[in-house]
């Protein structure tokens, strides 16, 4: 008896490819871009799972081409803006991702990020590594602090509320806009929960954890950026199309707001010539907010494990449309 297909369209954990090529019969995509569309088309045809990436779009077209006997799409990672889920749940396909594993690595990364843009601690780096320090001056490098500061968070969900317990030990007010009210977590935290626009107009901080759909594209845009003080920090370690990254550019450089740190942008990655990149007061780093050992390896495990599971018609470990999970 044959094994079922599948396809894995990048390299994970070493002992989780083992246990899928164990399972299945496995065609892995071993380049370290992802693959492109017309090949990522012809290799689903006739598979019966698909563990993917956020690069990679499976949308009707592709589970047309992929064939009816398509049982699972497995997702590494939280997000799952790159696939059609109403057109995965209509063809009773479950699809799976990896919430929960990375969400306190990713409130971490959004300190470090908030953290270095604050101090400047990249553009410090670069003033030493191109042997320009010459001596200490009172008024070099000066940042701004982030003791008894006011952080406002915008998308207030596992790694939002992550982001919140850490400011605590930084005496931080937390200012909170989601668009559902969490009491619940209120009644652990001493935060506010105030519309955007006062969140813009009174956070030294804004820190994006919404997820990316119709509503939330560009929700940092020119208008949103102008109510920010000048002296603020964007920190965005959501999705890149939910800041207008051309208004950002205008708003950094014509010192509307302070700073801006971004794990992600948009397009991703971002293009050589993209003027952010010539900006001291914008951090950018490749999406690497989840890269930690532990993590990736849980997500690679997570992953693996709901692609297996589904071809063999079992309950997935986590699943976004659970009304199809077998």
């Amino acid at each position: 008896m044959s094994k079922p297909k599948v396809l894995v369209t990048r390299k994970i954990f070493p002992e989780w490819i083992d246990y899928i090529s164990k399972n299945a019969e496995l065609d892995l995509w071993e380049d370290e871009l992802p693959p492109p569309r017309d090949i990522l088309l012809n290799k689903v045809k006739g598979v019966d799972g698909i563990l993917c990436l956020l690069t990679d779009k499976i949308d009707p077209e592709l589970m047309d081409i992929a064939g009816s006997q398509l049982k699972v799409i497995s997702q590494i990672a939280v997000g799952f803006d790159n696939i059609n889920i109403d057109e995965a749940t209509k063809r009773k396909i479950p699809v799976g991702n990896t919430p929960d594993v990375l969400t306190s690595t990713t409130a971490d990364a959004t300190w470090s990020l908030l953290m270095s843009i604050a101090r400047r601690i990249s553009e410090s780096e670069r003033f030493v590594h191109n042997n320009k320090w010459k001596t200490w001056h009172p008024l070099h490098f000066l940042g701004q602090d982030i003791y008894n500061s006011t952080l406002g968070i915008i998308g207030m969900g596992r790694i939002g509320y992550e982001v919140a317990k850490r400011a605590i030990g930084f005496d931080c007010k937390i200012l909170y806009y989601d668009v559902n009210r969490r009491l619940d977590l209120e009644e652990k935290l001493p935060m506010q929960y105030v519309d955007l626009n006062t969140l813009l107009k009174e956070s030294d901080i804004v820190s994006l954890h919404t997820v990316l759909n119709d509503d939330t594209y560009h929700l940092i845009g020119e208008n949103e950026l102008k109510l920010m003080k000048n002296n603020s920090i964007l920190v965005n370690v959501s999705r890149g199309p939910v800041v207008d990254t051309k208004a950002l550019y205008r708003a950094l450089k014509d010192k509307i707001i302070w700073a801006a740190a971004l794990d992600v942008t948009d397009p991703e990655p971002i293009l050589k010539d993209d003027p952010l990149l010539q900006l001291d007061n914008c951090l950018i780093v490749p999406h690497i907010a989840s890269a930690s050992y532990k993590t990736r390896y849980e997500m690679s495990r997570i992953s693996a494990q709901n692609l297996i599971n589904g071809i063999n018609k079992k309950t997935l470990l986590t699943c976004i449309n659970p009304e199809v999970n077998y």
